[in-house]
């Protein structure tokens, strides 16, 4: 576990790996265990890994042509952040029916790429994208269905701080991945965690 993106500890203190007391056969490959509970525990290596994959793949759109979604509350701060530093355009809050797939649309985009905070809350986002062939990457948690996702990231994405920590970490990876990374000027992930 050395040859993560951040330490095992700071994935721990953000419940990254904390799932919840469901799982599906999509998710199954991406499970640790299972506690006595009956949570199920996501493998943080596999995340750490999915992570890295997730920027590899990202980095080769323009960067005005990702979208990252997130109708789910504690997402909507990280998904501004990372399009901040990233270029990436953010929608926060409802995603409007049409929005990919209607070009009288005011707010009409034309993504190559899109990334969904949750297959369930961001539904509307996903079959679009899905429906125009649109490659799509997924934060997903044990619940999650897969279906339309290219690239998921197994972590928990009910949790502010374990969406924070996981946008902060796509966004670092993307602009290293880029060639555009400067660790001085990169923000702490404590600024993507304030409101």
């Amino acid at each position: 576990m050395d040859d993560l993106i951040t330490s095992l500890d700071d994935y721990l203190a953000a419940g990254i790996h904390i799932g919840t007391l469901q799982k599906t056969a999509d998710m199954k490959p991406h499970i640790y265990k299972v506690r006595s509970d009956g949570l199920y525990i996501l493998d943080i290596k596999t995340t750490d890994d999915h992570i890295r994959a997730a920027a590899k793949f990202l980095a080769k759109f323009p960067k005005d042509k990702i979208i990252v979604v997130s109708r789910r509350q504690y997402g909507q701060k990280p998904i501004s952040d990372f399009a901040k530093l990233t270029g990436s355009v953010a929608i926060a809050g409802r995603f409007v029916p049409g929005t990919m797939t209607n070009p009288n649309y005011r707010g009409f985009l034309e993504p190559e790429a899109v990334i969904v905070t949750d297959p369930r809350g961001d539904e509307q986002a996903l079959k679009e994208a899905s429906d125009l062939g649109i490659p799509t990457v997924a934060l997903c948690d044990t619940d999650n269905l897969a279906s339309g996702v290219d690239i998921v990231i197994p972590t928990n994405n009910k949790g502010k701080k374990a969406l924070s920590t996981v946008y902060w970490l796509l966004a670092k990876e993307l602009l290293r991945e880029r060639g555009e990374l400067d660790e001085e000027k990169f923000p702490p992930l404590q600024d993507f965690l304030e409101e």
